[in-house]
Protein backbone atom coordinates (compact mmCIF):
# COMPACT_ATOMS: atom_id res chain seq x y z
CA UNK A 1 0.00 0.00 0.00
CA UNK A 2 1.49 3.35 -0.96
CA UNK A 3 1.81 6.21 1.54
CA UNK A 4 -1.25 8.06 0.26
CA UNK A 5 -3.43 4.96 0.63
CA UNK A 6 -1.92 4.17 4.02
CA UNK A 7 -2.62 7.67 5.36
CA UNK A 8 -6.20 7.68 4.10
CA UNK A 9 -6.88 4.19 5.46
CA UNK A 10 -5.38 4.92 8.89
CA UNK A 11 -7.42 8.12 9.36
CA UNK A 12 -10.52 5.97 9.82
CA UNK A 13 -8.91 2.83 11.27
CA UNK A 14 -11.34 2.52 14.20
CA UNK A 15 -14.29 2.33 11.83
CA UNK A 16 -12.42 -0.11 9.62
CA UNK A 17 -11.89 -2.46 12.60
CA UNK A 18 -15.61 -2.34 13.39
CA UNK A 19 -16.67 -2.88 9.77
CA UNK A 20 -14.22 -5.73 9.14
CA UNK A 21 -15.41 -7.45 12.32
CA UNK A 22 -19.03 -7.07 11.17
CA UNK A 23 -18.16 -8.61 7.81
CA UNK A 24 -16.38 -11.53 9.48
CA UNK A 25 -19.22 -12.06 11.96
CA UNK A 26 -21.90 -11.91 9.25
CA UNK A 27 -20.43 -14.98 7.57
CA UNK A 28 -19.99 -16.66 10.96
CA UNK A 29 -16.20 -16.64 11.12
CA UNK A 30 -14.50 -16.83 14.52
CA UNK A 31 -11.58 -14.51 13.75
CA UNK A 32 -11.80 -10.90 14.90
CA UNK A 33 -9.62 -7.88 14.11
CA UNK A 34 -7.97 -6.47 17.24
CA UNK A 35 -6.38 -3.38 15.73
CA UNK A 36 -4.80 -1.88 12.63
CA UNK A 37 -1.17 -0.79 12.73
CA UNK A 38 0.81 1.30 10.27
CA UNK A 39 4.53 0.73 9.68
CA UNK A 40 7.10 1.34 6.95
CA UNK A 41 5.94 -1.60 4.85
CA UNK A 42 2.26 -0.62 4.92
CA UNK A 43 -0.78 -1.36 7.04
CA UNK A 44 -0.92 -4.43 9.26
CA UNK A 45 -4.28 -5.82 10.37
CA UNK A 46 -3.84 -7.77 13.62
CA UNK A 47 -6.33 -10.52 14.43
CA UNK A 48 -7.09 -12.58 17.52
CA UNK A 49 -5.94 -15.84 15.92
CA UNK A 50 -4.42 -17.38 12.83
CA UNK A 51 -6.58 -16.78 9.81
CA UNK A 52 -7.88 -19.17 7.20
CA UNK A 53 -7.88 -18.26 3.50
CA UNK A 54 -11.58 -17.30 3.78
CA UNK A 55 -10.80 -14.88 6.65
CA UNK A 56 -7.99 -13.33 4.64
CA UNK A 57 -10.14 -13.07 1.53
CA UNK A 58 -12.90 -11.32 3.49
CA UNK A 59 -10.49 -8.77 4.95
CA UNK A 60 -8.81 -8.21 1.59
CA UNK A 61 -12.19 -7.62 -0.07
CA UNK A 62 -13.10 -5.07 2.59
CA UNK A 63 -9.83 -3.16 2.24
CA UNK A 64 -10.10 -3.09 -1.54
CA UNK A 65 -13.66 -1.77 -1.33
CA UNK A 66 -12.82 0.98 1.19
CA UNK A 67 -13.52 4.50 -0.03
CA UNK A 68 -10.61 6.57 -1.34
CA UNK A 69 -8.24 3.58 -1.63
CA UNK A 70 -6.54 2.89 -4.94
CA UNK A 71 -6.85 -0.88 -5.24
CA UNK A 72 -3.73 -1.33 -7.37
CA UNK A 73 -1.70 -0.36 -4.30
CA UNK A 74 -3.15 -3.09 -2.07
CA UNK A 75 -1.17 -6.29 -1.59
CA UNK A 76 -1.71 -9.20 0.79
CA UNK A 77 1.51 -10.53 2.27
Amino acid sequence: MNNDNKTKFMKDSCNHVININRALKSIKLEVMVNFIHSDLSGVMIVTNKVMSPLDLQTIESYVKSAKHIKTEGVEVL
